[in-house]
C-alpha cells in the first residue's frame, strides 16, 4: 500500500551548497536563469515550490556580462520615488558605468517568485564586480553557460 503522506524538504544551511558563474562575455539572460535556478533550488531532486531549497550562487564579473542588439543604449531601468512626476530612468549603459551588479540583481529578481520567499532567495545571490571571488573559502562549483 502507498503512503499518502507528502514528503517535506527541510534545508538547512549545512545542506546549501556554493556554485559560481563567471559571467565574462556571456548573455545576461542566460545568467540570469542560471543563477535563478539555482537559487530556487530547480536543480535539486528534491525541489518543492513553496519551500526555499535553493542554493548559494557568486556572479563575478558582472561589469562584463553581454546584451544582445542596442540595449546597451535603449533598456531602460527606471525608479520611482512615489512622489507625482518623479519617475528617473537610466540606459543600460549608464547603470553600467555606476552600479554594474544591478544589472545582474535586477534580472534574477525578476525570475524569482513574487511572494516570501524572494528576499531570502536574493539574500542568498552574491554579485561580485571583478574576478575576485571573495566566497572562495566556500569551494565553490563551477557552473557554465551551456544553452
Amino acid at each position: 500500500m502507498m503512503s499518502k503522506t507528502t514528503l517535506r524538504q527541510n534545508v538547512t544551511a549545512a545542506d546549501r551548497a556554493w556554485f559560481v558563474i563567471d559571467a565574462n562575455g556571456q548573455n545576461l539572460g542566460k545568467v540570469a536563469v542560471l543563477a535563478a535556478t539555482h537559487l530556487r533550488g530547480r536543480h535539486r531532486a528534491d525541489y518543492t515550490p513553496h519551500v526555499d531549497g535553493g542554493d548559494n550562487v557568486v556572479i563575478l564579473n558582472a561589469e562584463r556580462v553581454a546584451v544582445s542588439g542596442d540595449k546597451e543604449i535603449t533598456k531602460l531601468y527606471r525608479t520611482h520615488s512615489r512622489y507625482i512626476g518623479n519617475m528617473k530612468t537610466q540606459t543600460l549603459q549608464e547603470v553600467r558605468a555606476k552600479t554594474p551588479e544591478r544589472i545582474l540583481e535586477m534580472a534574477v529578481k525578476g525570475m524569482l517568485p513574487k511572494n516570501k520567499l524572494r528576499p531570502e532567495q536574493l539574500r542568498r545571490l552574491k554579485i561580485v564586480v571583478g574576478s575576485e571571488n571573495p566566497h572562495a573559502g566556500q569551494q565553490p562549483t563551477v557552473l557554465t553557460v551551456t544553452y
